[in-house]
């Protein structure tokens, strides 16, 4: 979603778990649902398969504002929640009694908050609205707590409460109370995973482009305050999912933590995690693209010049590289390049079932990942098929569809991403 986003990395309906944080830690796996797919809440069956292609890339593109180096501070939340969406929703259930809650799940943000009663000003929602009063774990936060400051933007009210502030690219926010609470987790094994004293916004004051059927947002960042971070040494550090493709959508993905979030095996490459600001982002480094035998090297060859979000569809590359890449794709494929009819892509070709993508490899540092041709081209109507790779100013962004049917990595302490050719479909 960044903003809400997910794990957008599109986003994930993760199926719930009450077990301790502690007991969690041989690791445990969740179901991802693509926030287009039947099973989303957001599914719609009266649009096409085009027309849920289409309205993604362009979520993409709107998606990307909040990456943009001019607005990214410290001080800032950044993720596009509605206008991009997440690509995955998450169930999570938040206090005790346990109330469920569906949130957008975000590798480009770190809060964890969901809309709570008395809401002064929210958006409408489908659902109830969260009360702190009916939890026994529920506590407002005092405005010297240490989990005050975790969260940068913070203010404290008449009654020395910490308060809390979050604001998205696409001017949606929320305000509320900043506290600590349960969160409980499902995992495919039946067994709930409850996180204790998590730090946690209960929002009194939420506007903006959400979804009445989305109650919150999960932040799985890589700031202090998400859930990944909270985790901490519970999972060590350690978590992976895995995207189907577009054509996939009947199918589930996963994301893992601790040590079922371990990519290992034949084919595995590694590349550095690099720490930048805001820490909230995960950095990595593009040396250069291959296309065929071909390769273009990137400009900017600074360490962290690109972020991997799986919130994020296309792949987002400088104007100039994105010229080189399309000019050796045109070079290979033997067929006339066309107009995209929706006027978002670069480069898109009639669609015939002998068209053929050439082999296009992303060189990160010391990690050569070797792309198929459902990463790197995408059917965005019955005629039509399009490279899936854009060329904008500002923060190169590597999306979810050069990241589908691999298993992705994140090991935070070992500060690295591996990625492992795999059928996420099984």
């Amino acid at each position: 979603m960044a903003t809400v986003n997910a794990l957008a990395i599109s986003f994930l309906i993760l199926c719930l778990s009450s077990l301790s944080i502690t007991e969690a830690k041989g690791g445990f796996s969740l179901d991802l649902i693509r926030r287009d797919a039947p099973k989303s809440p957001f599914y719609s069956p009266d649009e096409t398969y085009h027309q849920r292609v289409t309205k993604a890339l362009k979520r993409s593109v709107n998606r990307v504002s909040h990456f943009d180096p001019a607005i990214i501070t410290p001080n800032t939340a950044q993720a596009d929640i509605i206008s991009a969406l997440g690509e995955y929703v998450m169930n999570i259930s938040i206090g005790t009694p346990p109330v469920e809650i569906l949130a957008i799940a975000d590798t480009g943000s770190d809060l964890i908050w969901t809309q709570c009663k008395p809401c002064t000003e929210c958006y409408k929602q489908a659902a109830p609205f969260f009360d702190p009063e009916q939890s026994s774990t529920y506590k407002d936060l005092s405005c010297d707590s240490r989990q005050c400051t975790a969260y940068e933007r913070t203010s404290c009210s008449t009654e020395e409460i910490c308060e809390y502030s979050a604001t998205y690219g696409d001017r949606s926010f929320s305000n509320g109370n900043l506290a600590v609470e349960t969160v409980t987790l499902g995992s495919t094994n039946g067994r709930p995973v409850a996180l204790r004293n998590l730090i946690f916004g209960c929002g009194h004051n939420d506007d903006g482009t959400f979804n009445e059927n989305a109650t919150g947002i999960v932040g799985l960042g890589g700031g202090s305050v998400s859930l990944v971070t909270q985790m901490g040494s519970s999972i060590g550090g350690k978590f992976s999912y895995c995207l189907v493709p577009f054509l996939s959508s009947e199918s589930s993905s996963k994301i893992n933590f601790g040590s079922n979030g371990v990519v290992s095996g034949t084919g595995v490459v590694t590349t550095p995690l690099v720490a930048k600001d805001p820490d909230t982002f995960y950095f990595l480094t593009l040396e250069s693209i291959s296309v065929g035998k071909k390769k273009i090297h990137f400009d900017d060859a600074s360490e962290g010049n690109i972020i991997i979000d799986s919130g994020t569809t296309l792949t987002f590359l400088p104007p100039d590289i994105v010229s080189k890449l399309t000019s050796a794709v045109s070079d290979l494929i033997k067929a006339d390049p066309i107009s995209d009819p929706e006027g978002v892509l670069d480069l898109c070709y009639p669609y015939s079932s002998d068209f053929k993508a050439p082999q296009i490899t992303v060189h990160f540092s010391g990690a050569d990942v070797v792309l198929s041709p459902e990463n790197t081209f995408i059917r965005t109507s019955d005629t039509t098929v399009c490279f899936t790779f854009k060329g904008m100013e500002g923060q190169s962004i590597y999306g979810n569809l050069a990241q589908a049917n691999f298993l992705v990595g994140y090991d935070t302490k070992a500060k690295t991403v591996s990625f492992k050719p795999t059928d996420c479909s099984k």
